[in-house]
């Protein structure tokens, strides 16, 4: 029987999944809403597809800020500052009066959502007990896929059911934000970082001296790399995803705005159940072999994901591949972590994983791109089909660092950090 965790283990998972889930459902309410915007607003699809684009670009900036000061200060002040700072700016979207004020507070959003990630899966993982990180991890990450079923649902509810425009979907997004930090005001500071603060002040190491270590840095590279090629793959099957479900142009599937949304909820509930499984098999098999397993399983799922034509079997494609998609990220905030320095663990996985995610941000631009002349099955192909043989690839030549003890050595005093396990 595994050890039960203790109370502040839960209250600190249950914050950062409640922070990235709140995270994701105020990114998704644009995905979902974004051709009412336009329609308002008068601009056309392929322009407004850059207020993704420019969350993405500014997630790194947060990553960044929020990271630095994470490592140097501990994680619960940044992680309350964080929620309630980009749960304000989504409330705000919902006055904006035209489409350069909606983009400028998108932007600034998109700091806050920057740093919420890397600061939640650092507290969680070096809270959850090492033996059970694959199975939180998988836990955790679901989070994002499940901020992206409320949002659906609130979809429903709000403009389906009851007809309201599209600010209000901005206007609820702060209910649930203000719960998230109500929990995270209840959690206490990270023992791992307590106690490598401890050993960076006796050592007087400095974040250059850890760059300067070439594993360090020749890693931040390359999981930036991994980070833009599993981004592009999260983005890619999701983003347009909706608005190809209810296009009647350009080959969309034609689809009533409450099908589309249906089947919405159901992919994501698909997306909740591989990232659950997945993260709970890694820590049996492997990160590595968990992750490459979900992406070649994705690879035949594409043709029925994309070429559909009816809602059955559309329902059927997409519920499959936000499965294996999200199977494959259920493993990152333990994979990530677990290769993380201590001393930058709160910078570290966040800022790999935001450059990662603004390499990745033209994703949607190119996408409608590609459906305003070649249509929206091919502009999923053929942006889907690469991007799965490029996390295979780069999976399979990276490390891993399945259960490696959190706060109990330093890479500038030890040099085991540098000789990370397959």
């Amino acid at each position: 029987m595994p050890t039960p965790l203790t109370s502040d283990q839960r209250n600190s998972f249950a914050a950062a999944y409640l922070g990235w889930a709140m995270d994701a459902f105020d990114y998704f309410l644009v995905v979902l809403i974004y051709a009412d915007i336009a329609k308002d607003f008068d601009v056309p699809l392929t322009k407004m597809a850059l207020i993704t684009t420019m969350t993405l670009i500014m997630r790194p900036v947060g990553a960044f800020v929020f990271g630095l000061w994470a490592d140097r200060k501990g994680r619960r002040i940044p992680l309350m500052t964080n929620v309630a700072f980009y749960s304000t700016v989504g409330f705000l979207c919902a006055f904006a009066p035209n489409f350069t004020v909606l983009i400028i507070l998108r932007m600034l959003y998109g700091i806050g959502m920057g740093g919420e990630w890397g600061l939640g899966a650092a507290l969680a993982m070096e809270k959850i007990p090492a033996e059970r990180r694959g199975f939180f991890s998988g836990f955790l990450q679901s989070g994002y896929s499940m901020g992206y079923l409320f949002a659906a649902l609130a979809f429903l509810l709000l403009n389906t059911w009851l007809g309201l425009n599209w600010r209000w979907m901005f206007a609820l997004s702060i209910i649930p934000a203000a719960i998230s930090l109500l929990i995270r005001a209840r959690v206490k500071e990270s023992e791992v970082w307590e106690q490598t603060r401890e050993r960076v002040k006796a050592t007087r190491t400095r974040t250059r001296d850890i760059f300067a270590n070439p594993v360090i840095w020749k890693r931040f590279v390359f999981l930036v790399l991994l980070m833009t090629a599993f981004n592009w793959m999260s983005h890619g099957t999701q983003d347009v995803y909706p608005t190809f479900l209810k296009a009647t142009d350009d080959h969309g599937a034609g689809l009533a705005k409450s099908t589309a949304t249906w089947i919405a909820v159901i992919y994501n509930i698909g997306a909740i159940i591989g990232g659950l499984i997945a993260g709970a098999l890694s820590e049996k098999y492997g990160r590595k072999a968990i992750i490459i397993g979900c992406a070649v399983l994705a690879l035949p799922i594409v043709p029925i994901f994309a070429f559909s034509t009816t809602a059955g079997m559309l329902t059927l494609g997409s519920f499959l591949m936000q499965v294996m998609v999200q199977g494959a990220w259920g493993v990152i905030p333990a994979h990530l972590t677990e290769l993380s320095p201590d001393e930058i663990r709160g910078f570290y996985p966040g800022v790999t994983y935001q450059l990662g995610n603004c390499l990745a941000a033209f994703n949607l631009p190119i996408q409608e791109a590609l459906a305003s002349s070649h249509g929206y099955p091919f502009a999923l192909a053929a942006t889907i089909v690469p991007v799965l043989i490029a996390v295979i690839v780069l999976t399979a030549v990276g490390k891993e660092n399945k259960g490696v003890a959190f706060g109990q050595s330093s890479v500038i005093s030890d040099p085991a950090p540098a000789q990370t396990p397959r």
